[in-house]
């Protein structure tokens, strides 16, 4: 039986939190890819981070971070960000999976050097522009792209490809990953787009004349919320940010069949195929545009649709947990 232990230390959470609205895109990934690989008979799987309870859930130990036995060590240890984390074990293969960029100074700054020299880990990035992105300095031991995938609800919900939503553009990311930008690109939208609808994230000081051009908060929910919100929008609208790496929110769009309008910076264009699931802008007035296009336009908004149906269910969490043993046994 060959021991694999996740080690992280961002909130309290576990597998039974898959659904809830608090767990962002680095813990779903943990729970979706230590569920698909506690299903394999041959392997034991470990969570230690700061979950409250100590038990297996789905073939799953998770622990408190705190409860860690010295006598109890793994053959592959993944540590999630921190490289701190890589000092509670003693392993010989060891894994850094990142979920940003981390420029050099960040990573001195956080103590994370030191660790990183002595451990030696392999470095675990989710895309091209992560991987291109990544400092040699915080990479120097090796690095492996491993994209990640959407929970399979979002694979598994039914999509009409015959239904045209209202005309509602939807933000679902965090405010300060370029919303000022879209907000002043969206007094120009409104204008050419009457009735449309801008939802973005709360919280957020909505001005008058904001509110006056459809600009509305989200009621946030669990994932089942999300996507029945998201199966009545018409266009995800992201100009992207050099921080993002993945961008689960577009990919989770992408599979509901939802058209992106993007600046493609960061992972955003990673996400987009320009002109057929969406449109990857050069600059504000063609991201103004390629909106209008399709809030007002139903033809253009059904032929990205048809093409974005052909293109779902491309990669899942089986996948994901295939492609890491592969990374660690070819490691």
């Amino acid at each position: 039986m060959k021991k694999i232990y996740f080690v992280e230390k961002s909130i309290p959470f576990n597998s039974n939190d898959i659904n809830k609205s608090f767990v962002g895109g680095s813990e779903k990934t943990l729970i979706n890819i230590s569920n698909v690989l506690g299903r394999y008979k041959n392997l034991t799987i470990k969570v230690f981070n700061k979950t409250n309870i100590n038990k297996k859930i789905d073939n799953v130990q998770w622990n408190n971070i705190n409860n860690i036995s010295p006598s109890d060590q793994p053959d592959v240890l993944i540590c999630m960000s921190d490289a701190n984390l890589l000092d509670l074990f003693r392993c010989k293969k060891n894994f850094l999976w990142s979920h940003s960029v981390q420029p050099i100074e960040k990573f001195i700054r956080k103590k994370q050097f030191f660790p990183f020299i002595k451990y030696k880990p392999i470095i675990i990035l989710e895309g091209e522009y992560h991987y291109r992105n990544r400092s040699f300095f915080t990479s120097m031991f090796g690095k492996k792209i491993l994209p990640i995938a959407v929970d399979d609800e979002f694979i598994n919900f039914k999509v009409n490809e015959h239904f045209i939503p209202k005309k509602k553009a939807i933000f679902t990311t965090r405010s300060d990953r370029n919303l000022d930008f879209l907000l002043n690109s969206w007094s120009s939208i409104a204008v050419k787009s009457p009735n449309s609808s801008l939802y973005i994230n709360p919280p957020y000081d909505l001005t008058n004349e904001q509110l006056k051009l459809g600009v509305k908060l989200r009621i946030k929910g669990d994932k089942l919320k999300l996507i029945d919100e998201l199966s009545s929008i018409r266009v995800m609208l992201n100009p992207g940010h050099a921080g993002e790496v993945f961008c689960l929110a577009a990919e989770e769009a992408r599979e509901l069949c939802i058209p992106i309008v993007t600046m493609g910076i960061g992972s955003l264009s990673e996400r987009v195929e320009h002109e057929i699931t969406g449109y990857i802008a050069k600059n504000k007035d063609e991201f103004i545009n390629y909106t209008i296009k399709i809030l007002n336009d139903d033809n253009c908004y059904l032929n990205l649709k048809k093409n974005l149906m052909k293109r779902r269910n491309i990669r899942s969490y089986k996948d994901v947990a295939t492609d890491l043993l592969k990374i660690i046994n070819n490691d």
